[in-house]
Formats: C-alpha cells, sequence, structure tokens
C-alpha cells in the first residue's frame, strides 16, 4: 500500500521558520517527481515547489528565495523549509508523488497545517 505522511506543520509567527517532510512507502521512491503544494480555504491548491529524483528544482515565484525542497533518496523522504514565513503561507501543505515520467498515476499525502499568525 502506498502511504505519504507529511509532519512537521504548526503555528509560528511571521518572519519564523517551519521543516516539512514526507515519508513515504509503497512506491520506488526514486523515480518518481516530489512536489509539495498547498492549499487555503476557498482556493485552488497550488504548487509550492517539486523536485526531480537528481534534484532539479522548481518554485513558485511567492516561495522563491524563502523556501527550499530537498529529498533523500536513501531515506525515500522529501522536506521542505520554509523561512520567512507569511500569514500568506497559511494552508494545508501536501505531499505529493508524480510518476508521469514512468507512465505511473500520482499519489497524495493526507495534509499538514501551517498557520502563520501573530
Amino acid at each position: 500500500q502506498v502511504q505519504l505522511v507529511e509532519s512537521g506543520g504548526g503555528l509560528v509567527q511571521p518572519g519564523g521558520s517551519l521543516t516539512l517532510s514526507c515519508a513515504t512507502s509503497g512506491i520506488s521512491f526514486r523515480i518518481y517527481v516530489m512536489g509539495w503544494y498547498r492549499q487555503a480555504p476557498g482556493k485552488q491548491r497550488e504548487l509550492v515547489a517539486d523536485i526531480t529524483s537528481d534534484g532539479s528544482t522548481n518554485y513558485a515565484d511567492s516561495v522563491k528565495g524563502r523556501f527550499t525542497i530537498s529529498r533523500d533518496n536513501a531515506k525515500n523522504t522529501v522536506y521542505l523549509q520554509m523561512n520567512s514565513l507569511k500569514p500568506e503561507d497559511t494552508a494545508v501543505y501536501y505531499c505529493k508523488a508524480d510518476g508521469r515520467l514512468v507512465g505511473r498515476i500520482g499519489y497524495w499525502g493526507q495534509g499538514t497545517q501551517v498557520t502563520v499568525s501573530s
């Protein structure tokens, strides 16, 4: 069975930092493009960042320079380091495994809440 389990969310003040983790199982992790998405109430889910197996990264303009995505292929885990957090970063953050490059479907984690507030 496929599992993507996010952790590390919480409440932080503006300007603070959080690191999210997504631990995966049941997939051949190294062949998947891994991504972080977020969704605020009443809003569409949007891409935050993604990363290929060899470490090529892509970021939304809104987070570039503040967030860093990384992956540890030996641990089947992807991370999102979030710095200089803003209230508009408040959302549920979801991990995604994208298998399109290898003819596979994608999988989503259950999400973890990030709230940026004073």
